[in-house]
């Protein structure tokens, strides 16, 4: 079957954005912003048969398979490969308050960066240009960590000068969403250089990408006047779960809590690729963070204000032998939780991976091919839903894309 052309993806509805295959086009393929506020590729000039046929191979929107995972631990239905489980946070009072979750991502980044084991971290941070915009960014210590904490829920394109770093001297850590991860263990199954410039691939837990269209959304909401100057917006942080807060040039300040910003607003506009995502949680990583959420008597998550603490999930023997040293350096701090307790946690986690075969079959319904998604237990996740659960799904996802025709 012939290779997909970016155009092919982009217009099927599965691209992430990433910017992978604009990092490995030697600039035949640049990264736009869309009207719909999304990150997409657009090809510069003709593609060769060649870059066309990788980007067809190496697509995390088109290819999330186990295969390209690195295989060392138990393999676990649905939160995929655990060596250990935990909670845990940074032990930097400051960084923790920062961050989004307490800060364990942040403080296994300063512990590499100061133990010497990598020269940088790549890693989304808010834009110098516009803080409502996301950009890349590479720390080279504990200050750019710092600047860098905290959720950034917009599109964002880490992968998109990959090649440029390769190229680089220097070893690195690289953090990102889930696909953008898978995406970088798809580049590593046939460019060597991957795992020699990157030790560490670290996740954080997503639940999709929304538009820049759901960022104006929320400065609406939060009532910020029309046309003004926004200084400074973060998502979150800032405490635990944190507010979403926009700082004005005249110093005002509006803020929403995170249950208003991404549980009312923020998750209306996420991308079709990630209603179809069969890996919310990282699985290929090394190490996954997420948010340890407090729960009721009834199993469901809090969100009140508290010190935060990370969900952390060791992925290879790599990742749990980095997140002990961080322990043992005094970088972070853990305590042990039960695979089971994960289900509470992340509850949206534990059902969205058995609704992927049913939104499948609705893309495939309206005549574009799926992609191909291997090794990830999804039809055992979809018996574990049930029948009309996926009934459910489908017709859902069929009746959404029969409007649209085009997902964006």
């Amino acid at each position: 079957m012939m290779a997909r052309r970016v155009d092919q993806i982009r217009d099927a509805g599965l691209c992430s954005g990433c910017g992978l295959c604009a990092g490995v086009s030697g600039g035949l393929i640049e990264m736009g912003e869309t009207a719909d506020g999304y990150q997409r590729p657009h090809a510069t000039a003709p593609l060769p048969a060649p870059l066309v046929k990788r980007v067809d191979t190496i697509c995390p929107g088109l290819n999330i398979d186990r295969d390209n995972a690195v295989r060392d631990a138990e393999y676990h239905p649905v939160w995929g490969p655990i060596v250990e489980t935990k909670l845990g946070w940074s032990t930097d009072n400051e960084l923790r308050r920062n961050a989004s979750s307490g800060g364990g991502l942040s403080g296994v980044l300063v512990h590499l960066i100061e133990t010497g084991q990598i020269d940088y971290v790549v890693q989304t941070a808010m834009s110098d240009e516009s803080p409502v915009r996301n950009a890349l960014k590479i720390s080279t210590g504990r200050d750019g960590i710092f600047q860098s904490a905290g959720s950034r829920y917009a599109p964002s394109s880490p992968l998109a000068d990959i090649a440029a770093r390769l190229d680089a001297p220097g070893r690195f850590a690289f953090v990102g969403k889930p696909c953008d991860v898978a995406g970088l263990r798809n580049l590593a199954s046939v460019d060597p250089r991957v795992n020699e410039k990157v030790p560490y691939m670290l996740a954080f837990m997503c639940a999709g990408v929304p538009s820049y269209k759901g960022t104006d959304a929320v400065l609406k909401a939060m009532g910020v006047p029309q046309g003004s100057e926004v200084t400074s917006f973060r998502f979150r942080g800032d405490g635990w779960p944190g507010y979403a807060t926009a700082v004005l040039a005249d110093g005002s300040r509006y803020q929403m809590d995170y249950n208003t910003s991404w549980g009312t607003i923020l998750n209306r506009f996420l991308q079709f690729r990630c209603k179809v995502c069969p890996d919310g949680t990282g699985e290929f990583a090394d190490i996954t963070f997420a948010d340890g959420w407090h729960c009721d008597e009834k199993g469901y998550p809090l969100f009140e204000e508290t010190d935060g603490r990370s969900l952390v999930i060791t992925r290879t023997r790599r990742g749990a032998a980095l997140f002990d040293e961080a322990e043992a350096s005094g970088r972070v701090a853990s305590e042990p939780v039960p695979v089971r307790s994960i289900h509470h946690m992340q509850p949206f986690q534990a059902k969205r991976k058995g609704l992927v075969l049913s939104r499948l079959a609705a893309l495939g319904s309206v005549g574009h091919r799926p992609p191909r998604f291997r090794g990830l237990s999804l039809p055992k996740n979809a018996r574990m839903l049930g029948a009309a659960q996926n009934a459910k799904s489908y017709l859902g996802t069929l009746r959404r894309l029969l409007k649209r025709r085009k997902p964006a």
